[in-house]
């Protein structure tokens, strides 16, 4: 038997089959193609009390506590009758089996009487079949197998899934495939996790570099004086503290993200960081923009001079006077969110009120001041947001490979 290597190597076999099954291919030569049938038995055991721990599919995570998969369902009344699984038993939501809705459970509880509660035979490897199901090319069978009239309620039976092919290791091969795939996993969620903490540094610095050049300037031997808001604290001797009304005219757009077209002729900005596109325009101009409600409330920000149109909750910044955009883009996008989560301990607010919005304090250098301030910090933010951007960038690949990784059938290599 060819084995992963604890390392992490792969050992690639010799001799390959022809499974028979399309999305699979050819199959190492000693490996067993088997119906769910040969490797599953049904089970209908059912809860006397209903008192066991209740457990529901996570299309991320498999069979998880409900209270894990921060669901909002109904509650019954009684789960008396729920069945009953073990750790190791495959339990599989038949309306959702195609879209990742099944999994082998790790805890013993009960689900739903709809659910299909499956054990698997001594020939298999609970944790084996388990990578195998949720694997992408697996998913493709499941859905050709689940029957319907629409795709939200296509429906996986007993007999369709005891009918597939499961392509099936010797048994000891099957616990090296597991250990390998579990060995790559913990290193790259090691990888990813580093990278998300770098990415976070990153962004502290650049909040830093920002916060300062925004409201202490570029000189650090500066006079500086009150500004009589608490966690503006000190300014520049010289730069004036001005209320949002005074700088720029606020208006909300009158769009709704339906109102998007994919390949629409303009920007189109919503409460998100990505903006979409739309065939419409209703500003043309220098503005800047964030979101008005949701979770992107003081966190997203855009910029924009030309032709554009708006999320009725997004706010838009236009008309500016004794500001430039480009610094109160900086300026707002660093201070705002210190405004908004003033005096609570959450990380998110219900919505922006224009009231909070039109006495905002900014604090103002003179106009040319500003420009030295915000060509310095294009310049300073430029390579950190393109090691932000690559850092990213690197956590999205090394999750790609993570994907298949996991969940394609191995069945070139052990």
């Amino acid at each position: 038997m060819n084995a992963a290597h604890p390392t992490g190597r792969l050992n690639a076999y010799t001799d390959y089959k022809p499974s028979g099954v399309e999305w699979l291919g050819d199959v190492p030569s000693h490996w067993a193609m088997s119906r769910g049938k040969a490797l599953l038995v049904p089970i209908d055991l059912r809860s006397t009390t209903g008192s066991e721990e209740l457990l529901t599919v996570s299309a991320r995570h498999g069979i998880v506590p409900r209270t894990t998969a921060n669901v909002t369902m109904f509650k019954a009344e009684s789960y008396v009758g729920y069945k009953l699984c073990w750790p190791g038993d495959l339990v599989v939501n038949s309306l959702w089996a195609w879209a990742h809705g099944l999994g082998v459970s790790e805890h013993h509880g009960i689900v739903s009487s709809a659910y299909g509660v499956y054990r698997p035979l001594q020939n298999a490897n609970g944790r084996f079949i388990h990578l195998l199901i949720r694997s992408i090319p697996f998913q493709w069978e499941l859905q050709v197998r689940s029957k319907g009239i629409w795709i939200s309620r296509l429906q996986l039976t007993d007999e369709a899934l005891l009918g597939a092919p499961f392509p099936l290791p010797p048994l000891p091969e099957q616990r090296a495939i597991v250990r390998y795939l579990d060995y790559v996993d913990r290193r790259i969620r090691r990888y990813v996790a580093a990278k998300r903490k770098l990415t976070a540094l990153l962004e502290e610095e650049r909040q830093a570099v920002v916060n300062r050049a925004v409201t202490r300037g570029l000189d650090p031997d500066v006079s500086l004086k009150p500004s009589g808001v608490e966690w503006l604290g000190e300014v520049p001797e010289h730069w004036e503290v001005r209320r949002l009304k005074t700088l720029a005219a606020i208006a909300t757009g009158g769009r709704d993200t339906i109102n998007r077209k994919e390949d629409g002729l303009y920007p189109f900005f919503v409460r998100s960081q990505t903006s979409e596109r739309i065939d419409t325009w209703s500003f043309e101009g220098e503005a800047v923009l964030t979101a008005g409600d949701g979770v992107g409330v003081g966190k997203v920000f855009h910029y924009v001079n030309g032709k554009f149109d708006y999320h009725q909750r997004v706010y838009k910044f236009s008309d500016f006077r004794r500001v430039l955009g480009k610094f109160f883009y900086h300026y707002i996008r660093s201070t705002l969110r210190n405004e908004v989560f003033q005096g609570t301990a959450k990380s998110t607010v219900d919505s922006l009120r224009l009231p909070m919005l039109q006495n905002f304090p900014v604090a103002t250098p003179p106009l040319s001041e500003q420009r030295e301030i915000f060509k310095f910090l294009d310049k300073a933010t430029a390579a950190i947001d393109a090691a932000i951007d690559r850092t990213r960038r690197q956590v999205e690949l090394v999750e790609e490979y993570r994907t298949p990784a996991h969940r394609r059938r191995g069945d070139r290599q052990a």
